[in-house]
């Protein structure tokens, strides 16, 4: 079925044809195929159907440039959204013109949402090691490898197990934001423990092959390629769920997924608490701290771009200025007087 086919839209956004489906569901079934993550999948069907609904229920495949820049400008002018908000829109309609319709977008000159700079909350050293110790099994364990790699949260909820490179010391990131691979550094203190968690990884696979649930999820293209990769030791999630569930995307399968996202976000931040640490606290917070406890100990800006995985040298710059602060490098006026007042 090509664009060509679609002749009109249904009240959802999605595309009404004498086949079942439509649009919207080649949109699921091209974003399965190329693995997008699902939280990726739920937010660019939204796009696609408040795009259609913004421009009268007119078919994408009779839109282009001119469309996507008046709702762009849209999203800007009148919804007042964020510069990440806007981004996730465009990417979502980029995705849509040169996967589905097979017409990449052109030089669309939307108006951009202003870009907010927002400072980056750091932990001290002695804050890592309180909030370190209030943790344990999993978490520990997520915890300490999101501080010494400067993983982002989904990047190490979704390490599998041919991604920790005990011998070489490296974590590899595959499909990492803005689907680029790169590789960071493995802490050395921790390999013990990640061996470790092999071996209880190891057993719990051998287990799940004997009830039949050895069957990882796998990006739909990677699972035509490798139709039994899923059941592969090497493919296992590193970190696990408890529970072996259905999968929502394969009715009737049962499989264990990784651990939720959540979990982690919740356990940070309930740690945080109870080490009191007086500031928001969560994983993006661990892979700043690496960043800034990193340049703070000599490691050269573009060194520490790469390991980030940060595709522009400006966004990493702003863990310089962080450190000089943490150095006291910059000299208050009020240190400079002659003695306390009041």
């Amino acid at each position: 079925m090509t664009a060509g086919d679609e002749k009109k839209t249904g009240d959802d956004g999605g595309t009404e044809t004498g086949e079942k489906g439509g649009l919207e569901r080649r949109l699921i079934e091209v974003m399965r195929y190329r693995g997008l993550a699902k939280r990726t999948e739920r937010s660019y069907v939204q796009w696609y159907r408040r795009y259609v609904r913004f421009h009268g229920m007119t078919h994408p495949g009779e839109m282009g440039e001119r469309e996507v820049e008046a709702y762009l400008t849209h999203l800007a002018t009148n919804k007042d959204v964020a510069a990440s908000t806007q981004n996730q829109a465009f990417n979502a309609l980029v995705f849509l013109y040169r996967h589905v319709l097979d017409r990449p977008l052109e030089n669309v000159k939307a108006r951009r949402a202003t870009r907010g700079r927002t400072l980056p909350v750091v932990l001290s050293v002695g804050e890592v090691e309180r909030l370190i110790s209030q943790l344990e099994g999993t978490f520990l364990t997520m915890a300490q490898l999101l501080y010494g790699t400067g993983l982002r949260k989904m990047e190490c909820v979704r390490l599998r197990v041919k991604d920790i490179d005990l011998e070489n010391g490296l974590v590899l990131v595959f499909d990492g934001k803005g689907n680029k691979d790169r590789s960071t550094i493995l802490p050395k203190s921790l390999r013990p423990e990640l061996e470790r968690q092999r071996l209880r990884l190891e057993a719990l696979w051998k287990d799940d092959v004997d009830k039949g649930v050895a069957n990882v999820w796998l990006p739909e293209g990677m699972r035509r390629r490798y139709p039994n990769g899923g059941r592969e030791w090497l493919w296992q999630w590193f970190f696990p769920s408890k529970q072996v569930k259905e999968d929502p995307r394969a009715r009737g399968q049962y499989r264990r997924h990784h651990v939720h996202e959540n979990s982690i976000t919740r356990a940070l931040s309930d740690a945080a608490k109870r080490a009191g640490i007086s500031k928001k606290v969560g994983a993006h917070t661990l892979r700043h701290s690496f960043a800034t406890h990193l340049i703070l100990q000599g490691q050269d800006v573009r060194t520490v771009q790469e390991l980030l995985g940060h595709s522009d040298l400006s966004t990493t710059m702003i863990y310089v200025q962080t450190a000089r602060q943490m150095r006291g490098e910059v000299e208050s006026p009020l240190d400079r007087l002659s003695g306390p007042r009041g």
